[in-house]
């Protein structure tokens, strides 16, 4: 018991100070959004690399890399208790429809565009995870499940700064488009639900609109986030395949932060979680992701982000603009 005691301090002792420097900037970051109104994973990061030198030092390096990796894993798993499978079911088989397709392609033209342009695939399916998914937190999970890469920190930096802004320019524009084509509220809930990246914009584009919209503008979000799951699954995957190509240890079909995230679904599906236990995790899951993300704003240096050119922005672009060009496609004549 002395030995384990000795090693849990000396691990405690290792970490405190990285992850202690993690959430102050996150707590940092989730003030200004509050204050300004805007996208508090860009704050994070921002706030994050303009305090990158903590990642060189000896005490904070250890805390910052495991913030960046497993506190990151545990807000996704989290993630599982935003949903349950009778949101889904209540809305019949046109959402999932609607969903599940413009989920699948806009991810495989992501991959076939990110090849076209020079950029690996892997690129390609996490910007059109995000965009498809649920923004930055699909990002994110998607990261987390990839293959290590020298560039893989800077692509999901790269990917949450854009998929966070076009997010936010989405909220403020795709009402118009609605009212442009005339949606009645439950399609323009599902335009809104369908196409905007991140969870808060996508609530408040839908209950600025009416009480009508906001909620199937929600449940519908909420559809895409559950099919994080098995895109999570498809890069896992990819990461096994390669890691046999490369005689490296391969990872598990399942890892643990998508296994959590199942187990979470469906315990919330049962009804017996109470409201305030579904918002303490919601809670805790979006911390989890600020604190993550401010970790590795921690360790990219802003030069880095500004070598990556003009193209991948041409490229997350294009994926936003085909998805609602697809969903709305889908809206007025095809479902």
């Amino acid at each position: 018991m002395t030995t384990l005691a000795t090693s849990v301090r000396a691990r405690s002792n290792l970490l405190v100070p990285g992850l202690l420097m993690s959430i102050v900037v996150a707590a940092a970051a989730t003030f200004l959004a509050d204050h300004y109104h805007a996208p508090v994973m860009l704050f994070a990061l921002l706030l994050g690399m303009a305090v990158n030198f903590l990642s060189a030092d000896g005490k904070c390096k250890p805390g910052i890399e495991f913030t960046s990796r497993e506190v990151l894993r545990v807000g996704v798993a989290l993630l599982g208790m935003r949903l349950t499978f009778s949101q889904i079911a209540a809305l019949g088989w046109h959402p999932v429809v609607l969903v599940v397709g413009s989920v699948i392609l806009t991810i495989l033209v992501a991959m076939l565009a990110a090849r076209a342009m020079g950029f690996q695939t892997l690129f390609g399916l996490l910007t059109g995870g995000a965009t498809a998914i649920c923004g930055a937190s699909a990002a994110l999970a998607l990261a987390a499940a990839l293959p290590a890469h020298p560039g893989k920190e800077r692509a999901t930096l790269f990917t949450v700064i854009g998929v966070s802004a076009l997010s936010t320019m989405a909220m403020i524009v795709y009402p118009m488009v609605v009212q442009l084509f005339g949606l009645d509220p439950t399609q323009a809930g599902m335009f809104l639900g369908g196409t905007i990246h991140d969870v808060a914009q996508v609530v408040g584009a839908g209950y600025g609109m009416s009480q009508q919209t906001g909620d199937t503008a929600t449940v519908v979000k909420l559809m895409r986030v559950a099919m994080l799951l098995p895109v999570i699954v498809c890069a896992v995957m990819i990461s096994r395949g390669r890691g046999g190509e490369q005689g490296g240890k391969r990872p598990p079909l399942l890892p643990w932060f998508a296994v959590g995230f199942i187990v979470l679904a469906a315990l919330n599906s049962t009804g017996w979680i109470a409201p305030s236990v579904q918002t303490f995790a919601n809670d805790l899951s979006r911390w989890c992701l600020v604190i993550a993300i401010s970790a590795l704003g921690m360790k990219t240096q802003l030069k880095e982000l500004a070598s990556v050119g003009l193209k991948p922005i041409v490229l997350m672009v294009g994926e936003t603009v085909f998805l609602a060009a697809l969903v709305l496609g889908l809206l007025r004549w095809g479902l």
